[in-house]
């Protein structure tokens, strides 16, 4: 469809303030879309004139609501770490997998060890699943080859995927995602690498540069380090911060005023103070902590701090292999304390934000035409049905996805 007129909306979800509230919602509301955006929102009894002749789409009284932003994931990887998971049922901690061989170390051996093409046939899959519910924009890391080649492929597979799916993807160079194996007795080394050559290898074909500063991965001032070579480079960066414990990453976050901190899980209220005053984004990732069986990170605190919040499923194959952003959303309100209105704020807005986009995640003329249509009556059924196949339709740039 090129020309289209949604009509026959149950509720809308605006995310646009201007109409009231968080979510900004509509009740029999109409959106035209013209050349893949939204030109007009209002009232059916309203449409204007000149949109009365586009091809119309029914949304038989569901909810319609932007389309959902991943704004954290690991979704392109080779490998199975399912037998990880029966360990970590077992007792196993993180460090515990890691140092044995396993975690993101077991996926950096499968990912290297993949052709392109095999490592596309791996990814392309799961991505379109994402798309199928309600995903239309996904962050995806490098971060599972750790050496100049593999992270190349990784982009490489990521462009493929682009090219085949009707779903944005945003690209972060996640080279200090954790230490490669072959420097693990020289890691400033391997930092000089990430900042080094690596990173040229990649800088114009990235939107992000990401560094895992926590136990087990990278301290503070190795990641300052690799924060500043993008920085130099003019990449704008975000980190992982305080999953595993309070190492000071989200300080360093907001010192360095990255877009967004990831995680959070063991953050200060003196740290989130200060991510709000520089205005980086706090992106929750509760799939992690129920993946783990550990605390959910307290979006409440987050929220009622200042901090814009995002939500995000993580995907990854060890630590939270979940796709689905409404089960992200579910989890958010249940788990992480927020409300309802804020968990699909935090899917939405929140995401588009924590990617640095603004031309998504509001129904506004303007803004491009990603939307998803729920088979609901209103937007807390995706919080109250977490298992619910509650996407009917998936809409990107104003086409309807089969």
């Amino acid at each position: 469809m090129t020309d289209v007129l949604i009509t026959d909306i149950g509720q809308l979800v605006t995310n646009d303030e201007s109409r009231g509230g968080l979510l900004g919602i509509m009740d029999g509301a109409a959106i035209a879309i013209d050349s893949g955006d939204i030109r007009w929102v209002g009232p059916e009894d309203d449409v204007p004139h000149e949109y009365r002749s586009y091809d119309t789409l029914r949304a038989d009284g569901g909810v319609v609501l932007p389309g959902f932003v991943d704004a954290h994931t690991h979704a392109v990887f080779a490998g199975d770490r399912s037998h990880e998971f029966a360990m970590r049922l077992e007792g196993a901690t993180y460090e515990q997998i890691q140092v044995a061989g396993g975690g993101i170390y077991s996926t950096v051996r499968a990912t290297r060890e993949a052709s392109l093409d095999e490592l596309v046939d791996e990814s392309l899959p799961r991505i379109a699943r994402m798309l199928a519910s309600g995903t239309t924009t996904i962050e995806v890391k490098t971060g599972y080859g750790l050496d100049i080649a593999t992270e190349v492929k990784m982009l490489d597979a990521i462009d493929r995927i682009r090219d085949v799916l009707a779903v944005d993807t945003i690209p972060t160079f996640l080279g200090g995602h954790v230490v490669a194996p072959e420097f693990l007795d020289d890691r400033g080394s391997y930092v000089d690498l990430v900042g080094g050559a690596m990173m040229d290898a990649v800088a114009g074909r990235v939107a992000y540069v990401d560094v895992f500063c926590d136990d087990a991965a990278f301290t503070v001032g190795e990641t300052r380090l690799i924060a500043h070579a993008a920085q130099a480079r003019s990449l704008d960066v975000r980190l992982h911060v305080d999953q595993l414990s309070h190492t000071g990453g989200a300080a360093l976050a907001a010192e360095l005023g990255a877009v967004a901190a990831d995680h959070l899980d063991h953050s200060t209220d003196e740290d989130l103070v200060a991510l709000a005053e520089v205005g980086t984004v706090a992106v929750l990732l509760p799939g992690v902590s129920y993946t783990m069986r550990e605390p959910a990170p307290d979006g409440r605190r987050v929220w009622d701090a200042g901090v814009t919040v995002a939500i995000a499923t993580d995907c990854n194959p060890g630590t939270s292999y979940i796709e689905t952003m409404p089960f992200i959303i579910s989890m958010a309100a249940v788990n992480c304390g927020l409300t309802p209105d804020e968990s699909v704020w935090a899917a939405t807005r929140g995401g588009a934000l924590a990617l640095g986009l603004h031309d998504r995640g509001v129904v506004a003329p303007g803004k491009v035409a990603d939307l998803v249509v729920l088979d609901a009556p209103t937007h807390e059924h995706l919080t109250y049905r977490p298992d619910g196949d509650l996407v009917a339709l998936v809409i990107k740039r104003g086409n309807v996805l089969s």
